[in-house]
């Protein structure tokens, strides 16, 4: 039995999903499912048995109906909607808005599965989705009260799981910033020195970081790095301190480098999608140019042109790049004005997948047996 490579991509009025052999080069494209939902955040996940082996987890949020969590064991044909979603209890004065992250538990423990939400905070569900917890030492810690939004919304974007020890976890938030457990989710301490405040009024010096997505090192745990609103930047000590990494990206007068994604492959390839400004979020000139560092550089460069030959004022949202692990492995993103792109020589050339959508929220890859 085979593998096939499975793209999740979810928009703001349903999920679509596309696949294709090891190869990648010919892909199939099904849906839409969920017509009408805004999906934020998906999750396929293998680690099921007997008919749930393989199920799709989608975040869904509707402007009359709130946001949920919805599943589908049969690659989206059925889905039904998790009756004990997360939700905050009315005493909280918080409201759940969207599930903007959707990621899977340590390797042994196959039925753990973790939500990011808006108003921030974090769930977490130990029977593969059917019920779910508040983690009420992020969302009652001291520094709560002085917690703002940003223009997206105050929300927990990522969520990340040391790799060998399960105990320490960071998330991050917009525009809060990072914050790191390490026993298990019990209690949390704000990691933001080094990073740029941002001008929403908190007067609480620990928090007020609007960082847009972060990601893991994966030869090294204690190395993480980011997209940041004021700038990228890069920790070696597990979150402790950070510093700017902005060589090869700085702007026109001085600006310091602004996106929302950043993607990081098995091998330690690092990749942004800069745009413009933070006034304009669009790519600059029209030009949908991909930039990297390379393991053991100090220095960003501008290594794939995705469409030389034509113009694309568009943006691509933190969420909405990924890289599928394989070998060769495949770089994958959408815009905002609805394309898929992918890259299988670490982003120096590429193609468009067939097919437009609405506006893409969230790209994610799920490697899976044939049937």
């Amino acid at each position: 039995m085979g593998k096939r490579v499975v793209l999740l991509i979810g928009t703001n009025k349903g999920l679509f999903q596309y696949s294709a052999d090891l190869e990648r080069k010919n892909w199939e494209l099904k849906g839409p499912f969920l017509s009408g939902w805004e999906v934020y955040s998906v999750l396929g996940d293998s680690r099921g048995e007997g008919e749930s082996v393989n199920r799709i987890f989608a975040g869904t949020s509707h402007a009359a109906y709130g946001a949920s969590i919805r599943v589908s064991d049969d690659f989206g044909e059925t889905w039904r909607q998790i009756e004990d979603s997360p939700s905050y209890s009315p005493e909280s004065g918080f409201s759940l808005n969207r599930i903007w992250q959707l990621i899977p538990g340590a390797a042994d423990e196959p039925n753990t599965v973790y939500a990011g939400a808006e108003e921030a905070g974090l769930f977490v569900s130990y029977d593969r989705g059917e019920h779910w917890r508040e983690l009420q030492g992020l969302t009652q810690h001291p520094t709560r009260p002085n917690w703002f939004p940003g223009a997206g919304g105050m929300c927990l974007h990522t969520i990340i799981i040391h790799p060998t020890n399960k105990k320490r976890m960071w998330v991050a938030m917009s525009a809060v910033g990072v914050f790191r457990t390490d026993d298990g989710g019990e209690t949390w301490q704000a990691r933001n020195v080094g990073l740029s405040r941002v001008p929403t009024g908190q007067p609480e010096d620990e928090v007020g970081r609007c960082v847009h997505k972060m990601v893991l090192d994966p030869a090294n745990p204690d190395v993480l790095y980011m997209q940041e609103h004021g700038g990228v930047f890069k920790s070696i000590d597990g979150g402790d301190s950070w510093f700017a990494i902005e060589e090869g990206l700085t702007l026109q007068d001085g600006d310091a480098p602004f996106g929302f994604p950043i993607s990081v492959s098995p091998s330690g390839d690092l990749f942004l999608l800069p745009l413009e400004s933070d006034e304009r979020r669009m790519m600059k000139g029209g030009k949908l140019l991909v930039y990297s560092m390379r393991p053991g550089s100090n220095s960003w460069e501008p290594i794939g042109d995705v469409i030389p030959d034509e113009v694309r004022h568009v943006s691509v949202l933190r969420d909405a790049m990924t890289v599928d692990g394989l070998d060769p492995y495949g770089l994958y993103f959408g815009t905002t004005s609805g394309e898929i792109f992918c890259s299988l020589d670490r982003g120096v050339t590429w193609d468009r997948l067939p097919g437009q959508f609405s506006r893409i929220l969230t790209v994610k890859t799920w490697i899976i047996e044939e049937q």
